[in-house]
């Protein structure tokens, strides 16, 4: 890992530059799955202190692509190809259901609070705050099944939802394309809700959960 992290830093907002570094490694594959992230090591191969390698690391974990394990410390994180498969097929079902139900029954309090995720995540993007824009990401579709009115769906969203995040099946940190253009994408959505249109709605949110909607995958 030393070769591929290179020279040390400068001391201008370490932290940044620290997760920078590795974050590039992880979607690069230098850093593979499973890898153990030795705070202490990166520390000592970039010259820095340990503290901007503890923030660095809190942010990979924020964002999903670092595991936290109490005691045996952080770990790039390994995704199951198949599980994020599996997840997938019940997101959609989740979220074709709550989409068409929402749009057959709109409610101005309901667009309000969906609006105001739309907003943050419109701000993280422009701020490049990816593990802001997945927690903006999540709790929109967390709200669509709160909002429809059926019990049942915020419960078993709420099941799914530490699967969504780990197998990145929602919001994946590994995209490397336009995020402002994701957040207006989750505006649409939110239009379509508007339409009252519950089998558009339920069509194209399908087709999103899906990453079949021809813009994003995995968001």
């Amino acid at each position: 890992m030393e070769d591929a992290i290179g020279q040390p830093l400068t001391r201008v907002l370490l932290s940044d530059q620290v997760y920078t570094r590795v974050r590039s490694l992880i979607i690069e594959g230098a850093l593979e799955p499973g890898a153990r992230l030795v705070e202490s090591e990166i520390a000592r191969q970039l010259g820095v202190s340990q503290a901007p390698v503890r923030e660095a690391v809190r942010r990979l974990v924020h964002e999903g692509l670092a595991d936290h394990i109490p005691r045996r410390g952080s770990f790039v994180a390994v995704v199951s190809r198949e599980d994020a498969h599996h997840a997938r097929a019940v997101r959609v079902a989740i979220e074709e259901l709550a989409a068409r139900t929402v749009a057959a029954q709109p409610s101005s309090a309901a667009f309000e609070v969906l609006e105001a995720q739309v907003e943050a995540m419109r701000q993280a993007a422009l701020q490049n705050d990816v593990g802001r824009f997945r927690d903006a990401d999540i709790t929109f579709h967390r709200l669509v099944c709160e909002v429809s009115g059926n019990p049942f769906l915020p419960k078993v969203w709420a099941v799914m939802e530490p699967n969504l995040r780990a197998l990145r099946v929602v919001s994946d940190p590994l995209f490397t394309g336009d995020w402002t253009a994701m957040a207006e994408d989750h505006a649409a959505l939110l239009s379509t809700l508007k339409s009252a249109d519950s089998d558009r709605a339920g069509v194209e949110f399908a087709a999103h959960a899906r990453g079949d909607d021809g813009m994003i995958p995995n968001h």
